[in-house]
């Protein structure tokens, strides 16, 4: 047995890396376990919205992270036909940082931590897989963890579950997702980028095909959406019928699409949209993907994982120093956030359901939307989009002496 920290965070993604900056700088014992070496992943998303970018200045943290490598993203627009349609414009947000900035997630997560490490609460420890909980009296008091030292216990006052959709904790805790199903998934892989290239990130339409490029500066990583479960279907017509479909879909790139060199070179992304019911149990908190996997659909998984690490640190701080943690607190985090995810969700679902689901089922000429000719047309329209994206339904603010901390209607 160790010594125990106030709180113990499963999954060193966005949501638990936040968490641990969060809790550390108000004071707290932090443990965030990593069962992987280090951040690099097949799939990460990269984009990190207006409302977390306005944390990090809100954390003092703004010009140290613009200072990292990132592409900005003012504009989001759909190309259809060889036309391109503007959808958003994020620069008559409401917020400081008015784009999208593109990073690596690896990046992303690694700079969170060095600021955590300032903070003498803050442990990091990689390699160290959770196992099962501790259980005492009803209630979660820890984990059994597996890592370079072996097999350990670690006690702590909340373990914060934040290992993603696919977490074995939330399922042992008795704790499962209502699953709403999605009509894609993704192929994910990289092109190269000439400097002298203007296309803005976008998504490509086309007959029964959509790829949305991300300008990462040196490539383009694109994210190729097939019918759900289409992927072995594609890997059976052969990688060079893929090439085709990409460079006719996509005409800048076709001259480059034999970068593709082997099936290895394209990750599938499972896309899943679902949600608990309920994300606590006495002594435990879920929290981003463990809670609530979101569609690839404006890319909002990472910001929603980051606004629930704030609202739980905002809502759970107090508690914690004092001793007097209930399940009633862990409750009123899950209040605050179970709108704004049913919301995002909602919009997600009607976006694949009445326009993804419908392009990816085409068989006949593709004819522009009248939502997306009208989004082109009318400039001021463009911005309730980007809100929806950039913001949200409820961004969340870092809680500072001085401030009220938020609280669940």
């Amino acid at each position: 047995m160790e010594p125990s920290p106030a709180v113990c965070i499963v999954g060193g993604g966005p949501a638990g890396m936040m968490a641990g900056l969060l809790l550390a700088r108000a004071g707290l014992a932090v443990t965030v376990l990593e069962k992987h070496a280090d951040f690099l992943r097949d799939f990460r998303g990269d984009t990190i919205h207006p409302s977390t970018l306005d944390l990090m200045d809100e954390l003092g943290l703004g010009d140290a992270f613009r200072a990292l490598p990132h592409r900005r993203v003012e504009t989001l627009a759909g190309v259809l036909g060889g036309r391109s349609y503007r959808i958003a414009d994020f620069r008559h947000l409401p917020a400081r940082n008015r784009f999208i900035a593109l990073m690596p997630q690896w990046d992303f997560l690694d700079f969170l931590a060095r600021a955590g490490r300032r903070h003498p609460g803050f442990h990091l420890q990689m390699r160290t897989e959770a196992t099962a909980f501790v259980e005492e009296a009803g209630r979660v008091a820890g984990v059994h963890v597996r890592g370079p030292e072996g097999l350990r216990t670690i006690t702590a006052d909340l373990v914060l579950c934040a290992d993603g959709r696919h977490s074995a904790l939330r399922a042992q805790a008795g704790l499962y997702p209502l699953a709403f199903g999605a009509p894609m998934d993704v192929l994910w892989f990289r092109l190269s980028r000439r400097p002298e290239e203007d296309e803005a990130t976008a998504g490509h339409l086309g007959r029964g095909r959509i790829l949305v490029t991300l300008d990462r500066g040196t490539h383009w990583q694109c994210a190729y959406v097939v019918p759900k479960g289409g992927a072995p279907a594609i890997r059976e017509r052969g990688l060079a019928a893929f090439r085709t479909e990409i460079g006719a879909l996509v005409p800048f790139l076709a001259g480059r699409t034999d970068e593709i060199a082997s099936w290895e070179e394209v990750k599938v992304l499972t896309v899943a949209v679902d949600r608990l019911e309920r994300w606590h149990r006495p002594g435990l908190l879920c929290i981003g993907d463990s809670a609530h996997a979101m569609s690839p659909v404006g890319g909002v998984g990472i910001n929603l994982a980051i606004q629930d690490a704030v609202a739980a640190a905002n809502l759970l701080a107090a508690p914690l120093r004092a001793g007097t943690l209930t399940e009633f607190d862990l409750a009123r985090v899950q209040a605050r956030r179970m709108r704004p995810v049913r919301l995002t969700q909602g919009l997600q679902r009607l976006i694949q359901d009445r326009v993804i689901a419908r392009v990816l089922g085409g068989d006949g000429p593709l004819r522009p939307p009248l939502a997306l000719r009208l989004l082109d047309a009318l400039p001021p329209l463009q911005r309730l989009p980007a809100r929806l994206i950039g913001l949200g339904f409820r961004p969340e603010h870092v809680a500072r002496p001085g401030r009220p901390q938020a609280v669940a209607p």
